[in-house]
């Protein structure tokens, strides 16, 4: 049956070439189509040397090396397949370990200069804090800096104004805090000039209790900074400072 069906196609096929359409087509076309068909085909695989008989008939056949042969255990499988020239795995090993190492140097340095490039930038850094000599402050004087864009104000303070500043009743305050709690040194009182209502700059040695005057909305501050009448909510804030020497301030 099967031998009868390969004498129909091979008889088909010639009766095909005999045909006047095929006959008239150019040599040219002909050898494009015997080229685009030999594409589709691909190369076969490079066989090794390796050879294998196989029992009962004889035969003998190659093998691809990257591939298992029968009854071959894997120590066998690996010498067979082993590259030729050992040593030259240390050069590989070499290079590709270089290769990992450069590359994650490289992107730890541009990590760190993405984390660096978000850090102040110096002159920032220079207005974070500020040295303040107050040497030549006279009790009862007040004088006032610049740090951050705020207003402090430093106030040398008299042994009756802190007296009064220590006599206050807490029930009495809107924001309770004690006067030893806002200063390090009693004399001198550190203070960021603005009413913590709505921002404003409150007015030195003025209000009710003689301390400091919002003249925007009438708040009234004590000789402490704590707020004692008006719509402020919370006592003047207390900027972080400390004494580099008896009559010198570093704020910030």
């Amino acid at each position: 049956f099967f031998a009868g069906s390969l004498a129909m196609l091979a008889s088909s096929r010639a009766a095909l070439l005999r045909t006047p359409l095929l006959r008239a087509v150019p040599l040219p076309l002909r050898a494009a189509g015997a080229a685009a068909r030999a594409l589709r085909v691909s190369a076969p695989a490079q066989q090794s040397d390796v050879t294998q008989r196989f029992p009962g008939s004889g035969a003998v056949t190659t093998i691809d090396p990257s591939k298992f042969v029968d009854g071959e255990s894997l120590v066998a499988h690996q010498a067979r397949v082993r590259h030729d020239n050992p040593a030259n795995r240390t050069f590989n090993y070499a290079m590709i370990g270089g290769a990992k190492f450069i590359g994650a140097s490289a992107w730890r340095l541009c990590l760190i200069k993405f984390l660096a490039q978000m850090n102040p930038a110096a002159d920032v850094l220079a207005l974070a804090s500020l040295e303040v000599d107050i040497g030549k402050l006279q009790e009862g004087d007040c004088i006032t800096v610049k740090w951050r864009g705020k207003p402090v104000f430093i106030r040398y303070r008299s042994e009756a104004e802190i007296a009064e500043a220590a006599a206050v009743d807490m029930s009495e305050l809107r924001d309770p805090e004690s006067d030893l709690d806002r200063v390090q040194k009693p004399e001198m009182l550190v203070l960021i000039g603005v009413c913590t209502h709505l921002g404003c700059v409150p007015i030195n040695n003025a209000g009710d209790y003689s301390g400091w005057f919002c003249p925007c909305h009438g708040s009234h501050y004590d000789v402490s900074g704590r707020i004692r009448k008006g719509p402020a909510p919370l006592n003047m804030e207390i900027p972080p400072y400390s004494y580099l020497e008896d009559t010198k301030l570093l704020i910030g």
